[in-house]
């Protein structure tokens, strides 16, 4: 007896501030490209705010007015003020519970802590979103120790602040023989990120030169061309890539849906042997894609 299991949907909201030297048309993409990377996550995004400003709120990326906005969606309750017009009530008719709201830039700790604890809502960041795909797709060592060095990096400055804000009662005493007496838990996470992080770059460059020798001794006894399929993430890449070679690469209407290189010969073979290399797409305002440089 087949028992079918019904999905739980997670819904997102996405927030944006527009600043004065970026375009509608810029804005739009950038927003879209949002909603897609919270897809690719397993997230329906359900209503999008976005707020034009000249510049962040330092205390939590959006203005008042729009935060007390999205807290009302987010908790189903009224945001009528004494100065809002009734076509301007936003509500959450279906009253449908929201997960987490996704912020299309990158903010800072302080931001997002105080966003979620004003709108009672986890966030992320578009720099977290593309971490966790990456985190979620990477299969090769090369590709996982790449995508762990980015996001202990991320949360490095993070652990700093969160130090910053325990002041001197949050510094507790390691006792006798232990790592670094006086630091903090804090400061102790800390030093297991650059531990950790200094072990995963050694792995990097062990690969590398593995991959490297690998590649020559191919090259001495067979002689092939490479080719690389090069684009935006979800452009069609994939799909190329199995007309080219007949190969079952996997090919998902998704961003990021693969993430490690995948290579093949070119089909039929040519005379000297073409390989060709299906290359993790480009994505805009990609500073988590910079960090993660996953080698073909």
């Amino acid at each position: 007896m087949q028992i079918e299991v019904e999905e739980k949907f997670r819904y997102a909201v996405v927030a944006a501030v527009q600043l004065p030297n970026v375009s509608d048309n810029e804005f739009e993409a950038s927003l879209s490209e949002l909603r897609e990377l919270a897809k690719t996550l397993g997230y329906e995004v359900i209503r999008t705010f976005v707020q034009k400003r000249s510049g962040f709120d330092m205390t939590a990326y959006l203005g008042a007015g729009k935060r007390q906005e999205i807290c009302s969606f987010v908790n189903n309750e009224s945001a009528e003020t004494e100065d809002t017009e009734p076509e301007e009530i936003v509500t959450n008719p279906d009253h449908r519970e929201i997960d987490v709201i996704l912020v299309d830039h990158e903010i800072s700790p302080s931001q997002a802590r105080n966003l979620e604890k004003e709108v009672g809502c986890g966030v992320m960041d578009r720099t977290m979103v593309i971490l966790e795909i990456f985190h979620r797709n990477a299969r090769s060592r090369a590709a996982r120790a790449q995508v762990e060095i980015a996001r202990l990096g991320y949360m490095a400055p993070r652990l700093r602040e969160a130090a910053k804000l325990a002041g001197p009662q949050g510094r507790q005493r390691s006792g006798v023989g232990g790592r670094g007496g006086g630091e903090s838990h804090t400061e102790l996470d800390r030093r297991k990120i650059r531990d950790r992080i200094a072990e995963l770059q050694q792995e990097i460059v062990a690969m590398d030169v593995e991959r490297k020798t690998q590649r020559a001794r191919r090259q001495e006894r067979q002689g092939f061309a490479g080719v690389a399929l090069v684009g935006y993430t979800n452009a069609g890449k994939s799909t190329l890539m199995r007309a080219l070679t007949g190969s079952e690469v996997l090919v998902a209407n998704k961003l990021f849906a693969t993430l490690d290189t995948t290579v093949r010969a070119l089909h039929p073979e040519s005379v000297p042997r073409v390989l060709v290399s299906d290359t993790v797409g480009f994505i805009k305002n990609a500073r988590a894609g910079r960090l993660v440089q996953v080698n073909t």
